[in-house]
């Protein structure tokens, strides 16, 4: 279950909620009784496998039409 920040406007008090993506946000503070907001942050994503860079999936394309153009150009010297 993923994890919410909220952080109230009134107090400024902040914390986490594990929540559902099915449950409503939060929208009472709970130290004042404020309205509070859903804090958003950066998120980390990291791309693992072929295809994702330049170098895995165009370099290598590139450099087997070279080498077959040279492969063939010094076949028929």
């Amino acid at each position: 279950m993923p994890t919410y920040a909220y952080a109230c406007k009134s107090c400024g008090h902040a914390f986490d909620a594990v929540q559902s993506f099915s449950d409503s946000a939060l929208t009472e503070c709970p130290e004042c009784g404020g309205e509070l907001r859903k804090r958003y942050g950066a998120v980390g994503v990291t791309f693992n496998g072929s295809g994702f860079y330049r170098t895995d999936s165009r370099a290598s394309a590139g450099a087997g039409a070279s080498s077959a153009a040279s492969s063939s150009s010094s076949a028929s010297s």
